[in-house]
């Protein structure tokens, strides 16, 4: 089965639904936890190394003390996303949704690590929108690598079979991939370790007043 052979997306629109706030707020969980939320939203090419970079960041941040969580790409299409497929419309559905779990995590006071392809400008910027709404810091992150690099590395044999014509649809290949103009934080990991990202990723935390130096 290829990435646009999968099922396509149901998505149908609540009726009769109201807001119910609870009486702890933003700034209670964050005097518990001695931090805020955040969502960190990692883009790029596969292979680019959004995940490794997006497990070295968790760990660290875990054994300085501060909350965090990784939503990643293909963890989040084993169950929330399991139904979509990889046609323009499923992608758009696929980072809506972990937007918006990437916004409920931020407001319980997680420094969340979204590591998705998520090619199209027009996507990240949505769910941007929603955490700016909600009053949520929300940090674009470009990782920045060649797609010779990404081919080389081809963690998943994915660029050889799209090559070979096998996937259709492949971002980078006969799909665009938006670069980010205006990102947070541009990360080339042509040019940087995998250790140094994550450093540069807390050093932008802490520039954005989510984590405290030292």
């Amino acid at each position: 089965m290829s990435e646009t052979d999968k099922p396509t997306k149901t998505v149908g629109k609540a009726t009769n639904i109201a807001w119910h706030d609870g009486e702890i707020t933003r700034e209670d969980r964050a005097k518990v936890l001695g931090h805020s939320g955040c969502t960190l939203w990692l883009t790029g090419l596969s292979g680019s190394g959004k995940s490794t970079i997006g497990v070295a960041l968790e760990k660290a941040l875990i054994q300085s003390g501060i909350l965090a969580y990784r939503l990643d790409g293909d963890n989040v299409r084993h169950g929330l996303n399991a139904n979509l497929g990889f046609s323009a419309d499923d992608r758009e559905e696929n980072i809506r949704r972990v937007g918006e779990v990437a916004k409920l995590f931020a407001d319980a006071g997680v420094v969340t690590i979204s590591s998705f392809i998520s090619p199209y400008q027009r996507d990240r910027d949505q769910v941007r929108i929603i955490h700016e709404e909600a009053g949520l810091k929300f940090l674009e992150v470009f990782i920045d690598t060649p797609i010779e690099v990404c081919e080389q590395r081809d963690p998943k044999g994915l660029y050889k079979k799209a090559r070979a014509g096998e996937i259709k649809g492949f971002t980078g290949i006969d799909d665009p991939y938006e670069q980010p103009q205006r990102p947070e934080v541009h990360i080339q990991t042509d040019k940087r370790t995998i250790e140094e990202s994550a450093r540069q990723l807390i050093e932008a935390l802490t520039a954005h007043g989510i984590v405290s130096a030292g």
